[in-house]
């Protein structure tokens, strides 16, 4: 007979399943950080995005054969809304870099953690729990801390503007994500939402100048079908999870991100600064208080719902 505490530590895993795979994918996330600056030195941006996209579909379309056929209207609705999000979110991201350092461009797409809770109150008029705006705040001073940039340093040239779009796009990416998560066939749909979002990435290269298609490499094949397979794992780990995990608590957890870029860079040789090391500690603190849920707090809360 296994023993309460045995029983009691397995509740507890269970019960945390979902925000340690969104911890785990958040790894490969961050590896795959130095890996798309590589790639752009054999490919123009948005070909890479919609080759890396084109992998991932037929991917997760190979492993989810038997699902495609009971495709819904629904499914079709969600899945192209959120593949618009992942298109226009990858594609600036990947754009800005041609212009902006990483650490420009970490922090800026780093806006998306307080973007999530305010985009919710005003768009889906829900109201984030207190500890979650707290988590938020202690994420997002951490990742300042991260990067080594802030709100001076914003000039708002071409690289900033197009990379502060993209955080807009992957906050609504993860609301979106939550909104349709329990509404939809989850492998379906990550199958459209990954084929949307590469169709797009290879319509929109006219419209960034990239009239011409780059010289074949198996680098760059090898590369887009690494990134194909990570992004296949993120996707769609981040559809499962969240049926369960709210879009402000994802937006805390996917900021562990850039810590797990800044160790990858570390273990290339870079050195990481004080500063870093604590907003690191700060993005963990704000993960774990944005799971904590007072009972004092939760009164509150109901007495203002009853009002």
């Amino acid at each position: 007979m296994q023993s309460p505490t045995f029983l009691s530590q397995n509740h507890i895993f269970s019960k945390y399943t979902p925000q340690l795979s969104l911890i785990l994918i958040t790894m490969i996330w961050g590896g795959t950080f130095i890996t798309v600056q590589y790639a752009l030195n054999f490919s123009s941006p948005m070909f890479f995005v919609g080759c890396r996209f084109l992998a991932a579909t037929i991917i997760v379309g190979l492993l989810s054969w038997s699902d495609l056929k009971g495709i819904t209207r629904q499914d079709l609705y969600a899945g192209s809304l959120i593949g618009l999000t992942i298109a226009i979110g990858y594609g600036t991201q990947t754009i800005g870099l041609k212009s902006i350092s990483s650490s420009e461009s970490a922090f800026l797409t780093a806006l998306y953690v307080p973007l999530v809770p305010i985009l919710l109150l005003l768009v889906f008029r829900k109201i984030p729990h207190l500890m979650t705006w707290i988590g938020v705040s202690f994420a997002f001073i951490g990742l300042v801390f991260l990067t080594g940039n802030g709100f001076r340093q914003i000039s708002l040239n071409f690289g900033q503007s197009i990379t502060i779009l993209g955080s807009i796009a992957i906050a609504m990416e993860i609301i979106l994500i939550s909104y349709f998560a329990s509404k939809v066939n989850l492998r379906r749909v990550t199958v459209i939402q990954l084929a949307v979002a590469s169709l797009l990435a290879f319509a929109s290269m006219p419209l960034v100048g990239e009239y011409h298609l780059p010289q074949f490499s198996w680098v760059l094949i090898a590369v887009a079908i690494g990134l194909g397979l990570a992004s296949a794992v993120i996707q769609l780990t981040m559809n499962w999870a969240q049926r369960s995990v709210a879009p402000s608590q994802a937006a805390i957890i996917y900021a562990v991100e850039p810590i797990w870029a800044a160790i990858f860079g570390r273990i290339a040789g870079e050195r990481l600064p004080i500063l870093a090391l604590i907003g690191g500690l700060f993005v963990v603190l704000g993960v774990i208080v944005s799971e904590l849920k007072p009972k004092f707090l939760n009164k509150i809360s109901s007495k203002k719902e009853l009002n």
